[in-house]
């Protein structure tokens, strides 16, 4: 990769020009221990960069190639003399090879990019283990956050953030002057014991999605056990019928869109609790229940998980009539019909229930993929807060009435018929209406004016009981002070 094409993801970014705090850190020599993917990648980002980069390796004529030919490769004693600031890309169980630079090292910055391979492996970070070792050295902790792909690609093709700790703000100062040449943001994580929880972020599998994964686990199991006595086991008691080919597509057809449907209405559901909690207690400074608190950060994820639930659904059923069980159903019932000599079962109702249906679906999940597609950090950063608010709020709740409609029409009038409620069991959908209902409704009655303008006021900062100063005058003429309540 040249030289050219690795700077111009930093173009506009990382520039140093009128900006007077990086200039002592752009041009200066930086030192790298090590020879792996990351650290390669590390130096051909600081010679994009600007920097002067002295790569040190146990066998650098065999290592020289792998590296930027702008980039000296020597033994590591040579490129430790040669520099202040050493990024040290090795892995912990290699740090005692380093012991003979010791008095070498002595008096340098050791930035320590080093990762374990479980979360909390060792009873100290490595970098405080890296720290123990060196005593005479200043040790950041840095760019563990940052993977190779990152460093190669540029800034704006990951996470612009690296985590820095250090006990040293001075040597902080230098790594995070380094990181912003480098196109980064530098984020001052405190002393080097934060060490420990910056090596266990790169560990975590999805942190933020695990409650709302699991809630639509369990969505879908209840919802596919239910569909699975109504459609399945029923006809297979009560009228001998084997009707198990539907388990792994009609039955998770049928499933899929009340998972998403669910889960879209809880999207809105805790905003709906949150402003009833405002308006019972009459101030927006009270916090939230944790579990509550909880809820509203993982909104997200919820709409992401409905929209996914939502496409496979649309998948699904334009599969339907590529089954084997559908052809042959459709030629028995071609046949029976032949037999009995009706000629004409053109239904105008349900012709039309089916078009609406099709048609409503259609406008849900495009409007479901807008809300997708402007979560993403990307398009969300280009927009400003009325925009954003504007999708995810308002057009979001335009969504959740839509897929309403889509449900009713699907139902259309079956809710009424005795035949539908198989062991006594209603069916499905009347279910998935229960949630998105209650939230439709509470929106209503908060956008009447009385009740929306009293939340407008908490939202501003009006309290309930907040008590204000007046002056009245007394019967002798002078004046007094009191207090009454800003709600009176």
């Amino acid at each position: 990769m040249s030289r050219g094409d690795m700077a111009k993801p930093l173009l506009g970014h990382g520039s140093t020009e009128g900006d007077p705090s990086l200039t002592p850190a752009s041009g200066r020599t930086i030192g790298v221990l090590g020879s792996g993917d990351f650290a390669r990648s590390l130096a051909i980002r600081l010679v994009c960069s600007g920097f002067k980069v002295v790569v040190g390796s146990r066998n650098p004529k065999r290592k020289a190639s792998l590296f930027p030919s702008a980039a000296e490769v020597t033994f590591q004693a040579e490129a430790v003399k040669k520099t202040d600031v050493i990024f040290v890309a090795v892995f912990r169980e290699h740090y005692s090879t380093l012991c003979d630079l010791a008095d070498v090292l002595a008096g340098k910055i050791l930035v320590d990019v080093s990762n374990n391979t479980e979360i909390n492996h060792h009873k100290e970070s490595n970098a405080e283990y890296l720290a123990s070792l060196f005593p005479a050295c200043t040790v950041v902790k840095g760019f563990n956050v940052v993977s190779a792909w990152t460093l190669q690609s540029g800034a704006r093709d990951g996470n612009k953030q690296v985590l820095i700790c250090s006990n040293n703000q001075e040597a902080k100062r230098t790594v995070a002057e380094i990181a912003q040449v480098m196109g980064f943001t530098p984020v001052d994580m405190g002393c080097l014991s934060s060490a420990s929880e910056i090596e266990n972020i790169p560990l975590r599998l999805l942190p933020a999605w695990k409650i709302p994964i699991f809630l639509a686990l369990g969505l879908f199991l209840c919802f596919f056990t239910y569909n699975l006595i109504r459609q399945v086991i029923h006809p297979f008691i009560r009228e001998q019928k084997n009707k198990f080919y539907k388990i792994p597509i009609e039955v998770v057809n049928t499933t899929l869109p009340c998972v998403s449907y669910v889960m879209l209405s809880l999207v809105y559901l805790p905003g709906v609790l949150a402003a009833c909690s405002q308006l019972y207690y009459g101030t927006k400074y009270r916090r939230f229940p944790d579990w509550l608190d909880q809820w509203l950060q993982h909104r997200k994820q919820i709409g992401l998980l409905s929209f996914f639930c939502a496409a496979l659904h649309a998948v699904y059923s334009l599969c339907l009539p590529m089954r084997r069980s559908h052809r042959y159903l459709l030629i028995e019932t071609a046949v029976k019909q032949a037999m009995e000599k009706k000629m004409n079962i053109w239904v105008e109702e349900e012709v039309w229930r089916m078009e609406i249906y099709i048609s409503v679906g259609i406008i849900a999940l495009g409007l479901l993929s807008l809300l997708a597609i402007t979560s993403l950090p990307s398009i969300a950063n280009s927009l400003n807060w009325r925009e954003f608010s504007f999708i995810q709020s308002s057009l979001g709740f335009t969504a959740l009435v839509v897929s309403t409609l889509h449900t009713l029409t699907y139902g259309w009038s079956r809710a009424f018929d005795e035949n539908q409620y198989k062991f006594y069991l209603p069916p499905t959908y009347t279910l998935t209406l229960l949630v998105p209902c209650t939230v439709i409704i509470a929106r209503v009655i908060f956008s009447l004016p009385c009740i929306r303008h009293r939340l407008l006021r908490i939202r501003r900062g009006w309290e309930k009981g907040r008590y204000v100063k007046f002056v009245l005058p007394s019967a002798t003429g002078e004046y007094s002070s009191g207090e009454t309540s800003s709600n009176v």
